[in-house]
């Protein structure tokens, strides 16, 4: 049997090297992850491996907001009693769920899928920030093919989060939308997943206008 890396058989490392490839996850994480999968019953694994089938054949992003869904469009963009007007900004869908967490926000969002990040050669290009735009500049584009009033900027207060606002508010004011991002109740360096459900709904509620010029 031909052996990887560390004595392991090669199906096995191969295995290993597969989830490395994930965020947040290193070697030794990954090996036991590995190990996890071979001691699985084969009930658990046939589980794992339908769960990960229908992820791909099944999941897809909503054609409005880039959240992740199974149906036609996320179930916040279906949902008749939002205002459609105002779309929230966010980087990822589990800042989404973080944010519904708080029962306070009415509005859509608009989700990235990151932020722009020279160093780790993320432009705007890589972005959902053409869709964006697309949704402020055509009303077709919005769900309901409702008019955008107000883009409230909801991204994690670092400093690549602080980028991607300062050229979103460069990019969309001249559009004649207002731009606003959320108050600073939520401290500089943290992140949203990371904060209180009162501290949002504070957040989201004492917005500020980001600098720059605005329409009337």
């Amino acid at each position: 049997m031909k052996r990887g890396r560390g004595g392991n058989p090669e199906p096995v490392e191969r295995l290993i090297e597969s989830f490395t490839r994930m965020p947040g996850i290193g070697r030794r994480s990954a090996e036991r992850m590995a190990l996890h999968v071979l001691r699985a019953s084969g009930e658990e694994f046939e589980a794992l491996a339908a769960a990960l089938r229908d992820v791909r054949a099944k999941v897809r992003h909503c054609p409005y907001c880039w959240n992740l869904t199974d149906r036609p469009i996320c179930p916040v963009c279906d949902e008749p009693s939002r205002d459609r007007a105002q779309v929230m900004i966010v980087e990822q869908p589990k800042d989404l769920v973080t944010l519904e967490s708080t029962g306070f926000y009415r509005g859509v969002y608009h989700v990235l899928g990151g932020l722009i990040d020279p160093l780790a050669a993320v432009g705007p290009e890589d972005l959902a920030i053409r869709a964006l735009i697309d949704r402020i500049t055509a009303p077709e584009h919005n769900v309901g093919g409702v008019r955008v009033a107000e883009v409230i900027l909801g991204l994690n207060p670092t400093l690549e989060g602080d980028g991607t606002m300062l050229y979103l508010a460069e990019q969309l004011t001249p559009l004649g939308v207002r731009v606003t991002r959320l108050a600073r109740g939520i401290p500089s360096g943290s992140h949203l997943d990371f904060a209180s459900p009162a501290v949002l709904a504070d957040a989201i509620a004492a917005r500020s206008m980001m600098p720059g010029p605005h329409p009337e």
